[in-house]
């Protein structure tokens, strides 16, 4: 009716005037619901760009609303692949898969997304940057300025990132219009999952080398998603629009804003009293007050992500691996789940999950709470009591500081002299001018196979080992062997290894519990959570 009001005011030939009110009726029709999220914070590194942006806070915002890849995940089922940019994919060898794209997909801006798109999304240009070949399949990098386009020089971050992800990518290549094929440099029985993972979503090659520098790009980035960016205040909000051409359907929000709030009890006061319609990260013990007002509700639960405890095994004193055993031997890690997540979460098989199928190791358990070995190890390591230190970002993590300092005195308990050190950020925290001991973090499974974790963190190219924390040469060999090996049994086999390394003799690592996150919202709003830091906004996912 509006379409054909408007070409009758056309063909009257009425004034320019009068021809604005087709579209204001046009947006006044539009009666979709904006609403307001309160975060604990939109993302680390006040950029929107995926690869410089591997956190679980960018999580949250990022998929299913702003990126898209090939291969999708089943967010509010079990996270499995589904098709999603590719309508299907194929094995060809263990080598290749060839993927056909969906055909009418249309970018933020407009343009359709072709096999081109693709193929410049996993380009030296955007991803890879000036990167050369390094023995056993390996790729290594250096940053550069990108070729005709002044002053816009690739963050050192995103090559690394997506080295990680593609460690032996060799090509990506088109094969016609809407089929292209990944072709990797070594076998590898994990291609699908990396299609799948975050990191490998596509582009616009358009939007990206038609925007000024990277960061202007980065912070506006012309992608597929059902929603689109609007306005990006780094540490303050994120507006997301709909995107109407979605090839999904139309999206069932017009707005989205996610607002930064970084205590907690200002989420939760915010969504009380109608300022948020959702509140993110609220600890355990916040939800039965909450829930004792009958208007609002709070979903969630354990996630495909572990906290952990991490070591710098460069200070002198953690240098010495019965030290680290030590420290994972005084961790009452059920004491923590009961006190701090009232049983809202579990203690797991160590830096896995059961999604992975044939690859877990389900007779494999962390380190066992003993404070007498522990004190045994710590006097055969000659410990003095030197102090050690435990840098902390203020609930980064829900139930950051109140964790540490339970910590704390368990290791004081085994005899740990650990010390707090409280940082702003991540910049803080990754700090090499002064001396670094022990910090937290979290590791997620991004698809059903350990190199996604194990490897993709702790191994050779994992964050651990960049930032100069950590590294094992057995490990490091075993890591090329899992993500090359065809051999099903033998992997499992090196996984299991990689898990003695990692948790029992040289530790990297100590997990703490399996993380879980929970979100407020009023019951009269119809959403489904996901088992993940994602919040769904798609099409099927809003209304009754």
């Amino acid at each position: 009716m509006i379409t054909s009001r408007r070409s009758t005011l056309v063909g009257a030939g009425l004034a320019g005037a009068s021809l604005l009110l087709p579209r204001f009726a046009i947006g006044q029709s539009d009666t979709r619901r904006s609403i307001t999220i309160a975060v604990q914070k939109t993302a680390n590194s006040n950029t929107l760009e995926v690869l410089r942006e591997q956190s679980n806070v960018g999580e949250r915002i990022f998929f299913t609303s702003l990126w898209e890849g090939l291969i999708g995940r089943n967010w509010l089922g079990d996270l499995g692949n589904t098709p999603s940019l590719a309508a299907e994919w194929r094995r060809l060898d263990d080598r290749t898969v060839e993927l056909k794209l969906r055909q009418g997909v249309k970018f933020h801006n407009g343009d359709e997304m072709t096999a081109e798109d693709v193929v410049f999304t996993f380009g030296r240009e955007r991803m890879f940057g000036n990167s050369g070949d390094a023995p056993q399949g390996r790729t290594l990098f250096t940053t550069e300025t990108m070729p005709g386009r002044a002053g816009n020089t690739l963050p050192p971050e995103v090559p690394a990132v997506a080295l990680r992800n593609w460690p032996a990518l060799e090509r990506v290549e088109a094969v016609d219009k809407y089929t292209v094929r990944f072709i990797n440099k070594t076998p590898d029985v994990t291609m699908e999952g990396r299609l799948a993972r975050y990191g490998s979503e596509i582009i616009s090659r358009r939007g990206f080398t038609e925007a000024e520098t990277w960061l202007d790009w980065a912070r506006k980035p012309i992608l597929t998603g059902p929603y689109k960016v609007a306005d990006y205040r780094p540490d303050q909000s994120l507006t997301l629009v709909a995107h109407d051409e979605y090839w999904g359907g139309r999206p069932p929000l017009k707005q989205i804003r996610f607002v930064e709030v970084t205590e907690v009890s200002g989420r939760i006061n915010g969504l009380l009293t109608g300022e948020y319609d959702f509140a993110c990260d609220i600890p355990p013990d916040q939800i039965p007050a909450i829930e004792s007002n009958r208007a609002f509700e709070v979903l969630g639960g354990t996630i495909l992500n572990h906290r952990l405890t991490v070591f710098d095994k460069t200070h002198p004193v953690l240098a010495n691996p019965l030290v680290r055993r030590a420290f994972t031997h005084s961790i009452d890690r059920q004491a923590i789940v009961d006190s701090l997540w009232a049983g809202r979460t579990i203690v797991p098989k160590g830096l896995q999950w059961p999604y992975y199928g044939e690859m877990y190791i389900n007779d494999w358990d962390v380190p066992k709470f003993d404070l007498a070995e522990a004190r045994r190890l710590l006097r055969e390591a000659n410990y003095r009591g030197e102090p050690i230190p435990y840098r902390l970002l203020n609930n980064y993590y829900t139930n950051q500081t109140s964790t540490a300092q339970v910590l704390v005195e368990m290791w004081r308990q085994a005899g740990l002299n650990v010390v707090i050190e409280m940082k702003e950020n991540w910049t803080q925290i990754f700090d090499r001018n002064s001396q670094r001991g022990v910090r937290d973090w979290s590791n997620s499974a991004p698809f059903n196979d350990p190199v996604s974790s194990i490897v993709n963190q702790h191994g050779p190219n994992g964050q651990q080992q960049q930032v100069g924390e950590w590294t094992n040469e057995e490990m490091n060999r075993l890591s090329v062997e899992l993500e090359t090996s065809i051999d099903r049994p033998r992997r499992k086999q090196v996984f299991r290894r990689m898990l003695e390394i990692c948790e029992r003799e040289d530790p990297a690592y100590t997990v703490l519990h399996q993380n879980a996150t929970f979100t407020a919202k009023r019951k009269d709003v119809a959403w489904k959570v996901a088992p993940a830091f994602a919040m769904d906004f798609r099409p099927g996912n809003w209304g009754r």
